[in-house]
């Protein structure tokens, strides 16, 4: 099969965990040896999440007393998608040491009148007490959301359009090469190449990746076991299979399950093919089916293929 995996930022860096990067190398190794047992029977790309590592780069930016002014966003997640996918890369490689591993800085295309510009909703970084969080707006015109670990500084999330590099992914996930793209969301740009203070959901992208690509599935993982109704409330119960609409009704928060289920249900509409979310520690169940949630249309769900089974015509085990 070929399979788009969606890797969270909260993978390479867990909750309350200090951003060292011994603590994120070792976290990127332990995903990555999830990923190699997966790319030894199938084509895999992976596209993962910068949230918490592009806004400890801008906080850091923002403070060097050397610069007139921090790094702009875009190339903040440019630089996010080097350091991330060198460490996934590496890893990947150890475990996979005669299999090209390619990562590449990739640039995404958005509308430069998005109306999300005037609507940030992207968490990104750290969180924040109440008093820091009202000082650094009022210092950095920044806009912060309350959540439940504090205040969190949110940025423009506009749709992604178009991938640049597409046909250069396409040629390499061809070739048999295990490929990490669209780090981040991708670097944000307008259609003639500039730059935007943004950061593009991941998600998004992976669906549009796996969409354009014709994936057979696209996995997204995250640092819970599965999908929750009432997530969070004392009637939080577990989702273990579901059509995208049973779950399309903006039930979902904004900054966490919302952007995974907005692009399962884009892909699988698209597609017709089925969407996985679940634990990374898990991978390889979730791909199976038989942990997290499966999502597929009600009619995929009567013509279920046998687990494995790629719709490419070829029998593979997960």
């Amino acid at each position: 099969m070929r399979i788009v995996i969606a890797l969270g930022g909260n993978a390479l860096l867990h909750r309350g965990e200090r951003a060292d990067a011994a603590t994120q190398i070792r976290n990127a190794a332990s995903a990555a040896e999830q990923i190699a047992r997966l790319a030894t029977r199938h084509q895999v790309l992976v596209v993962h999440g910068n949230g918490p590592q592009v806004g400890l780069l801008a906080e850091e930016s923002e403070r060097d007393p050397t610069l007139e002014r921090g790094y702009p966003l875009d190339t903040l997640v440019a630089e996010t998608q080097g350091m991330i996918g060198y460490w996934l890369a590496q890893g990947i490689g150890r475990h996979l040491p005669h299999t090209p591993v390619a990562a590449l800085v990739t640039q995404v295309a958005v509308d430069a009148a998005d109306p999300a510009f005037d609507r940030p909703e992207k968490p990104i970084g750290p969180y924040y007490p109440r008093a820091e969080a009202e000082r650094l707006a009022a210092e950095r015109g920044w806009t912060f959301v309350r959540e439940r670990n504090g205040h969190r500084r949110v940025v423009p999330s506009p749709r992604p359009e178009h991938v640049v590099e597409l046909p250069v992914i396409a040629r390499l996930l061809d070739a048999g090469t295990v490929v990490i793209a669209g780090g981040g969301g991708g670097a944000p740009v307008t259609s003639e190449r500039a730059g935007v203070e943004a950061v593009v959901d991941k998600d998004a992208v992976a669906a549009l990746l796996a969409t354009r690509l014709d994936a057979d599935l696209l996995a997204i993982l995250t640092d819970v076991p599965c999908v929750y109704a009432g997530y969070g409330t004392p009637h939080q119960r577990p989702i273990t299979t579901a059509s995208p609409d049973e779950l399309d009704d903006g039930s979902f928060t904004p900054g966490s399950m919302g952007p995974k289920i907005a692009a399962a249900c884009a892909f699988i509409r698209a597609t017709g093919r089925p969407v996985a979310i679940g634990a990374l520690d898990e991978l390889a169940q979730v791909v199976a089916g038989t942990s997290g949630t499966r999502i597929e249309s009600r009619e995929q769900g009567r013509k279920a293929q046998l687990p494995g089974t790629s719709s490419r015509g070829a029998a593979t085990p997960p």
